[in-house]
């Protein structure tokens, strides 16, 4: 398998996300980074939807619920969010430590810089503006549980005569190469692509957003989780069906109608 770099998340947060969380293994929602809201998942046949606001900035959170380190694998419309390839599982993504808590708000430029995520009209999207609008409108991110590190017994100095030793070499040489062969599993094929919408996630202005390369040895080639959201406008999810449009509730009868509330009037002027 090819070498991959691996993204090793800078910081925690410690905003609490859980009301718009969708996930096991790890949780993810969607933040609106120009009002700080987190946004709202809704359920409905089968996938979970978020409805973004148009031109605003937005961010992936994620929250490592294990013990262990985790690898996401990340993409949006269909592109990997840090090599800006077209999304599969087999490709590098972010490394979280456990219980880290981590906001992926832009296209990876760098070690040091992304280009924000930004709600735009899907045909300004950066997968559309690259020849790939086909999965417009989905965020995922694929989870990969760490291999434990092989406990390797330190070697005993034995007093066998020679031949006795070199086939127990060979033995231990045999096992090794058959673990070794065990291991190599052939990477999967990319993900299917998903129905465009119209709502897209644009490529915006440079910010400062620093991670550093770390190592990572999945421990299977299959995602152990993965997690899709679908989103597109308010108007559009009204339109079709994801959210109900809010009804205006009538005012009651007001019991003394010729007794309106009264509040301190202000001092005579002079």
């Amino acid at each position: 398998m090819k070498q991959l770099t691996y993204l090793l998340a800078a910081s925690a947060l410690m905003v609490s996300a859980e009301a718009g969380a969708v996930g096991r293994l790890a949780t993810v929602s969607l933040v609106d980074r120009d009002s700080g809201a987190v946004l709202s998942a809704h359920y409905y046949r089968g996938e979970y939807w978020v409805a973004g606001r148009p031109g605003a900035r937005y961010a992936i959170e994620l929250r490592n619920c294990t013990g262990a380190r985790l690898l996401a694998v990340t993409s949006v419309d269909g592109v990997n969010v840090v090599s800006g390839a077209t999304a599969g599982y087999e490709q590098s993504g972010y490394v979280f430590d456990p219980g880290e808590r981590y906001e992926i708000s832009g296209w990876r430029k760098s070690n040091t810089e992304v280009a924000a995520f930004t709600f735009t009209a899907s045909s300004d999207s950066y997968a559309a503006r690259t020849g790939r609008p086909g999965s417009v409108g989905v965020i995922g991110v694929a989870l990969f549980r760490e291999r434990a590190p092989v406990y390797t017994p330190p070697k005993v100095a034995q007093s066998l005569p020679a031949p006795a030793a070199d086939a127990a070499s060979g033995a231990n040489q045999a096992g090794a190469d058959a673990r070794r062969e065990a291991e190599a599993v052939p990477p999967p094929g990319l993900a299917a692509a998903s129905p465009p919408a119209k709502l897209g996630t644009g490529h915006g202005e440079r910010e400062y957003s620093y991670v550093v390369d770390t190592e990572f040895r999945r421990a299977q080639s299959e995602p152990n989780e993965v997690i899709r959201i679908r989103y597109d406008s308010l108007e559009n999810l009204i339109a079709l069906g994801v959210i109900r449009r809010p009804q205006p509730w009538p005012p009651g009868p007001n019991p003394f109608p010729g007794s309106p509330r009264q509040y301190v009037p202000d001092p005579p002027s002079g």
